[in-house]
């Protein structure tokens, strides 16, 4: 319940907010309309549409988090992908800050929809560029994994991205909450709260799953689990199991096995 209240209260707060942009531009244009005026009509025109458009990436984001948006899920080679986004990617970061690829040279095609992948990379990249206020790396890294009996994932192969940073990391007080809804450790008015539930649902809804493993003031990483496939023309993922437990994944890339808990 306590939960539920958070949720709804976020919502609450930032569709009222929201609506007060769009409403206010209405009744501003209303009003020089009236008194036979258009200058700055398109000002609060264009203020009203942004604040509409914030809206609907709202309730998009809202839906992603319950596993309910659309997905055009199709065999993605992850790999591709993550270089395609390089630049764009280089760009959003600054001169500062050093972004490494770490690509399996093996195969890592998934089954996910490739605008909700580019959409969830771009968001870990931009929280982990703002874990490292004074500058440092970060690291996007592909590597194979299996599941074996996870309640969390239906046995089988994976491809598994991460994306890691050596900045200020997260406490581990509050680490099991980064996950819930409209909960950020970013300063009031940085961050909605959205971006890793968001992703979580994602990952969940493609039929893989998503964890975090955080060290104060050593860097964060964010892995995203995905169902793997060798059939360039599947578009079924493997049927997974409820949101608890633990997963258990082999590495190609460094050689050894990784656990880690996850928090449903």
């Amino acid at each position: 319940m306590d939960a539920l209240g958070k949720l709804t209260g976020g919502i609450a707060h930032d569709f009222n907010n929201l609506l007060t942009g769009i409403i206010t531009s209405l009744e501003l244009i209303q009003k020089r309309i009236a008194a036979s005026r258009t200058d700055k009509v398109q000002l609060y025109t264009e203020a009203a549409l942004s604040s509409a458009m914030s809206a609907a990436s709202l309730t998009h984001r809202l839906l992603a988090f319950a596993r309910q948006q659309p997905l055009d899920t199709r065999p993605v080679d992850i790999n591709a992908q993550v270089r395609s986004l390089e630049e764009l990617l280089m760009r959003t970061i600054g001169e500062r800050i050093a972004l490494k690829l770490e690509l399996t040279s093996k195969a890592a095609i998934a089954l996910v929809d490739p605008v909700q992948l580019e959409s969830a990379v771009l968001n870990l990249v931009i929280n982990a560029r703002d874990a490292l206020p004074q500058g440092g790396n970060i690291w996007v890294s592909t590597y194979a994994a299996f599941s074996h009996g996870d309640p969390n994932l239906a046995d089988g192969a994976y491809v598994a991205l991460a994306v890691r940073d050596d900045g200020t990391g997260i406490d581990h007080n509050v680490i099991d909450k980064v996950f819930d809804p409209f909960f950020t450790t970013k300063p009031l008015g940085q961050g909605t709260g959205l971006g890793l539930s968001t992703i979580y649902g994602f990952a969940r809804q493609s039929g893989g799953d998503a964890h975090i493993r955080s060290v104060a003031r050593r860097g964060t990483e964010v892995t995203i689990m995905l169902p793997a496939t060798s059939d360039p023309t599947s578009s079924e993922a493997p049927t997974h199991g409820r949101c608890s437990g633990r997963w258990r994944a082999r590495a190609d890339r460094r050689g050894h096995a990784v656990s880690a808990h996850v928090r449903r």
